[in-house]
């Protein structure tokens, strides 16, 4: 297992939304913005499924998946595996952050699920020499 150190969690945090990748069983890609995310500890990411279709089909598929963060200076490539609750504490308590999260901007939000990342490997996507590279 891989873990995120606090640069990591820091740019994390302040960017939004993150890119999320994931794939069919087959191999084709997909890419998508999510806005709401959390980091859990430092080996675990939830992301709240509100509108993810083609997504959540490919996480059933294949729960191999990859997310990408940066601010103006470096950026991390996050990877690791996906398992989805729809029922239980933390999709409870998921609901209840989505919920909170449309009255604060005025508009209604709807969890689906709760997406927990375990993360497996971290790479640099930094312009430099090290562009690529395994870190964690």
């Amino acid at each position: 297992m891989a873990k995120l150190n606090q640069r990591m969690k820091e740019i994390f945090e302040k960017q939004r939304p993150i890119v999320l990748a994931s794939a069919t069983k087959d191999g084709i890609p997909n890419v998508v913005p999510v806005g709401m995310k959390k980091i859990i500890d430092d080996e675990t990411i939830l992301i709240s499924d509100q509108y993810l279709n083609k997504t959540l089909k490919n996480i059933q598929a294949n729960p191999r998946v990859a997310i990408t963060v940066w601010d103006e200076i470096e950026g991390y490539q996050t990877k690791g595996t996906v398992t989805v609750e729809t029922s239980g504490p933390l999709f409870e308590e998921t609901v209840r952050w989505a919920e909170e999260r449309g009255k604060s901007i005025n508009r209604p939000l709807k969890s689906k699920g709760a997406l927990m990342l375990k993360i497996m490997e971290i790479y640099c996507v930094s312009p430099g020499p090290n562009a690529g590279m395994r870190i964690a």
